[in-house]
């Protein structure tokens, strides 16, 4: 099965780039500015099947770039979901925790109503309905907190901080699932195969890290894997401020992808080893 990724030097987009049978596009050749000429370059390949791994991923700057990152999230991404559906492929995308207002303590389900708090998560949402408006065999994968030896995480840069001083003050009243992007690669591949022979599988689905945590746990776990001396203290939110404003509770439940393609949660406490192996492994 040959399956065409958009994307390339992005977390999740290194890591299906591993995979064989696999074709990812850099920026050059597939501009999402250009929703367009997106699904021309599918309709040009006409891949087995399709993986949206880029997105416009600054939260921050989406605040006052709200029309770009529309069109690179939501506009974008429908469009490759019509070609997909023309073509009668299935087609991926990848979404996340923001299109939820972060309220409670529950994992969010599937089918609850999303109320995302800032111009990112609206933009992702923007993109959920436009692909599930397609009408194909499309799923959008709805994740969070993804972290790789590569590119921007909270895991490097919590590495690099942790290496420059003894001591951090991180958010304490955020909880959720971290993600490897490894994980989230594997479980995209195996998504977009099931859905080849199984198109009923379509719509949303959740899939993160087990266990949840807070970002002040998942610092420690980070400084205690890799051997550094860090004394983490806990600060609110309120604490921290940024121009997006970040959902507190980010717990997904991911019983139903268990139940549609046999994915468990992967646990990110043997992820993070992963990485660190690899980060080792580049020095």
């Amino acid at each position: 099965m040959t399956l065409l990724v958009f994307g390339e030097s992005g977390q999740l987009a290194r890591e299906l780039g591993r995979a064989g049978g696999v074709t990812c596009l850099s920026r050059a050749q597939a501009d999402l500015t250009d929703p367009e000429a997106c699904a021309a370059m599918i309709r040009a390949h006409a891949p087995a099947g399709v993986i949206n791994a880029a997105a416009f991923t600054d939260v921050d700057r989406a605040e006052s770039d709200e029309a770009l990152a529309t069109r690179i999230n939501g506009a974008a991404p429908g469009a490759m979901a019509r070609a997909c559906a023309g073509l009668g492929i299935p087609f991926v995308t990848v979404s996340t925790d923001y299109v939820f207002d972060g309220s409670g303590s529950a994992p969010w389900a599937p089918a609850d109503r999303p109320a995302p708090l800032n111009a990112y998560g609206r933009s992702k949402l923007a993109g959920e309905r436009l692909v599930l408006d397609a009408g194909g065999a499309a799923v959008v994968l709805r994740t969070s907190w993804v972290v790789s030896a590569h590119g921007r995480n909270f895991v490097r840069t919590m590495l690099r901080l942790g290496r420059e001083r003894d001591h951090l003050a991180v958010v304490a009243d955020q909880i959720g699932g971290p993600t490897p992007a490894r994980a989230l690669a594997g479980a995209c591949l195996v998504i977009a195969q099931t859905l080849r022979d199984h198109p009923g599988h379509r719509g949303i689905h959740h899939f993160s890290g087990t266990p949840d945590i807070s970002w002040t746990g998942f610092a420690r776990a980070i400084f205690d894997q890799a051997g550094l001396a860090v004394r983490v203290g806990d600060i609110p939110t309120s604490d921290y401020p940024t121009p997006a404003r970040r959902p507190l509770n980010s717990r997904l439940d991911c019983g139903a992808t268990l139940a549609a393609f046999g994915l468990a949660r992967p646990d990110w406490r043997s992820g993070l080893r992963d990485i660190l192996d690899e980060l080792e492994a580049a020095t």
